[in-house]
């Protein structure tokens, strides 16, 4: 049977207003995974969430915490009630940071997700903020780190995807944005590979946003999606997440 990979690709709802939000998630029907960042955070919080959730999707909560250990731990358990089926954390706040998220949604839906090194970030870019080693390198270490530590989910960009099976094999499930269709314009991505390319290598789920959402049609360029990595199947630990809402 052909896999349905419509639980795969996480559209990025980066968005000001929730007339927008409600704007999008209508266009987009058939989507079943958004992505609520920053942007759509801090404008909208909670009462974007609460429509998403009406609506029976799965929420990918993109916060990115990153302090010291207790209040990571503390901001976790706020918002886990919420039920993000993954919620980031940036994985060079350290081991000990780490663990204590990955305890706080212990027993919960919520997949702890541990950041790497950002997509728009390059090797020279990392040595400028005083990192050594290359990108690869350092997204290798980190998630090393992860998992010793309970974080068994992490997000790295398409190009360290390969690297990424062949240390951990399917230990990681892997959440991958910097996803670019061909038809689709780069932006300030840097490390970016095609969906079907990025399915191919091994990732569990694509995060999209504005190849989709910034569409004359976004539900046209989902559908278009979708059909591009329908003939691939998925790989590792996020191909057993079970599909659906978040209750």
């Amino acid at each position: 049977m052909t896999p349905d990979m419509t639980d795969r690709i996480i559209t990025a709802l980066d968005v000001d207003t929730m007339d927008q939000a409600e704007k999008l998630l209508n266009a987009l029907p058939e989507a079943r995974f958004f992505k609520v960042g920053l942007q759509a955070w801090l404008g909208m919080g909670s009462p974007l969430i609460h429509m998403i959730r009406e609506r029976e999707k799965q929420i990918f909560l993109d916060l990115k915490f990153k302090d010291i250990p207790n209040t990571v731990a503390a901001a976790v358990h706020a918002v886990i009630d919420m039920k993000p089926r993954f919620l980031t954390i940036h994985l060079s706040g350290g081991g000990a940071m780490a663990k204590a998220a990955a305890q706080a949604a212990a027993g919960t839906r919520t997949v702890i997700l541990g950041v790497t090194v950002l997509t728009s970030l390059s090797d020279k870019d990392l040595k400028a903020t005083g990192c050594g080693g290359s990108t690869e390198e350092t997204v290798l270490r980190l998630c090393e780190l992860g998992l010793e530590n309970g974080v068994t989910a992490v997000v790295c960009s398409p190009r360290e995807i390969k690297p990424l099976r062949q240390r951990f094999g399917t230990d990681l499930t892997l959440v991958t944005p910097g996803i670019r269709p061909s038809w689709a314009d780069r932006g300030d991505q840097k490390r970016v590979l095609t969906p079907a390319e990025a399915m191919a290598d091994g990732a569990d789920y694509l995060v999209i946003g504005r190849p989709i959402t910034r569409d004359p049609d976004p539900g046209q360029a989902f559908r278009r999606i979708r059909l591009e990595i329908t003939p691939s199947r998925p790989h590792g630990r996020g191909s057993t997440l079970p599909p659906g809402g978040n209750s």
